[in-house]
């Protein structure tokens, strides 16, 4: 009997449940959106049961759409958006706040304070990342500050905290019937509390963020038997947990020190494999764990992060009505043949990396009379590809080294006029695999090399196929001009927020 390996990617927007062959192709896909909470400007939410609720009407739908029972199934990744926060009751598995997602700013304070007894990098060298409201940690400390009585209860071992991952294996394998609190080497090294030479949760740090232990799960490998499901996947074994952005590396393959990719979803996320040794950067990256493999060693990242990809098309779409669906963008920023004169820097939680200033807010410059939709619309993709280069240019120079090629992946590369305008930027080819949605893949296949469905990462290679590559044609100094307009552009979010 033909046997399969599925993978449940929990993202910013959307949850998919997704079914794969041996050849690492789609068999079959089940999704469903979930609501997005702006309950005040800067804060974005999630609530963790309607979450919980759309993964279980998920792996029903695929499974009834392919025709297939658990018994078919040798084993299920996880994958999930990675700093978002939940924390919620051992006893009656009630969330208690929603979840605070990554995008959420309101932990500036906490940040502000952190900056001031060592300034924005203090626990860069433990843990690979600047101080900024993007973590999973200062978000914990506002939750143990701000929900009445959850200090107390923190401390007895009364709630657990987890990033979406730990929140979805729990209820996967038991919830309040013994389920496992667990999350893997990637997301915990996102929370600001692990640090990345022992891969453990580091005492100084939850110290000084006055975090009890008791409420973290416990760290395990990437690719790993866990335990297995109940309910809907019964008897499935968990063998794969990886942050989106690390199981979207390893989708595409990125084994080797160097290799690269490039994720367009949401936001939108550059990793480089660095090896066994991690990298600091002095170039505004954040150093982060790629992945690891049982008991192997594990495997470092340089990460590029930008907040608003998609997420800005979205905004076109819901906040402006400017379209009706995410795809009409590419044929509104169509109707012009360039971007008009002006810039949209879409800082709305602050710039990421390579800046990380949490007080910059969002821009359009340049505007004049002529402008119209679709130059905004035109703005909007191409403020992606600027960005990725203001990503490429910090990873280069922490490398010193090149990129010959990008590998791309996730929703936005079926837009073919942000791909030629990435190339064009780069001066770079980008290349697109034949399965895009590589996130997903890389959760199905650590779960998939846990239990023995591949042999080993050549097997993962060999599935690697191209799909589309798009060359640059700009010439070099249009490239630098236009270049040169986005950098000035930058500096007009900077200092917005007081």
């Amino acid at each position: 009997m033909t046997k399969y390996v599925a993978a449940l990617d929990q993202g910013t927007t959307s949850t998919r449940f997704m079914i794969f062959d041996h050849a690492g192709q789609v068999l079959t896909i089940a999704q469903k959106e979930h609501q997005q909470l702006f309950p005040q400007p800067g804060w974005v939410e999630h609530d963790p049961l309607e979450i919980w609720a759309s993964v279980q009407e998920v792996i029903g739908s695929a499974l009834d759409k392919a025709h297939l029972s658990t018994a078919d199934l040798v084993a299920v990744g996880v994958t999930n958006q990675r700093e978002t926060t939940v924390v919620w009751d051992k006893t009656t598995g009630i969330p208690v706040y929603n979840a605070i997602v990554w995008q959420d700013t309101r932990t500036d304070a906490i940040i502000n304070a952190l900056s001031a007894d060592g300034g924005p990098d203090r626990f860069r060298k433990k843990t690979g990342l600047p101080l900024a409201t993007y973590f999973s940690g200062p978000k914990i400390k506002w939750l143990l500050d701000n929900v009445a009585g959850l200090r107390a209860k923190a401390e007895n071992g009364d709630v657990l905290f987890g990033t979406i991952d730990s929140w979805l294996i729990w209820n996967l394998t038991g919830g309040v019937k013994g389920g496992l609190h667990m999350t893997d080497v990637t997301n915990a090294s996102r929370t600001m509390l692990m640090a990345l030479d022992t891969l453990a949760w580091d005492v100084d740090i939850l110290r000084t963020l006055d975090i009890p232990l008791a409420m973290l799960p416990t760290i395990r490998a990437s690719s790993d038997v866990y335990g297995h499901a109940t309910g809907a996947l019964a008897g499935v074994p968990i063998a794969g947990d990886l942050g989106d952005q690390q199981a979207a590396l390893f989708g595409q393959t990125c084994f080797d020190v160097g290799d690269t990719k490039n994720t367009y979803g949401t936001g939108c996320f550059m990793l480089m494999n660095t090896g066994v040794q991690p990298i600091q950067s002095k170039n505004g990256l954040l150093t982060t764990i790629a992945y690891q493999i049982g008991s192997a060693p594990a495997m470092y990242a340089l990460e590029g992060s930008i907040a608003m990809a998609g997420a800005l098309v979205q905004w076109l779409r819901d906040n402006l009505g400017m379209i009706y669906a995410a795809a009409e963008v590419e044929m509104l920023a169509s109707t012009v043949p360039d971007n008009g004169g002006i810039y949209f820097v879409p800082a709305f939680s602050g710039l990421y990396a390579p800046y990380w200033k949490s007080d910059a807010r969002g821009v359009i410059v340049g505007l004049t009379r002529f402008i119209n939709k679709g130059h905004i619309a035109r703005a909007t993709l191409e403020s992606t590809a600027f960005q990725t280069r203001e990503v490429l240019d910090a990873m280069n120079l922490d490398c010193d080294g090149k990129l010959s090629a990008l590998k791309v992946d996730g929703g936005m590369v079926h837009n073919n006029l942000l791909m030629q305008f990435q190339a064009d930027i780069l001066g770079v080819p980008v290349i697109r695999p034949q399965v895009s949605e590589t996130t997903s893949l890389g959760a199905a296949y650590a779960a998939g090399l846990a239990v023995g469905f591949w042999d080993k990462i050549d097997d993962l290679r060999a599935n690697w196929g191209k799909g589309r590559e798009w060359k640059p044609t700009m010439n070099a100094d249009r490239r630098e001009q236009y270049h040169k307009a986005w950098l000035k552009a930058v500096t007009r979010t900077f200092d917005w927020v007081d």
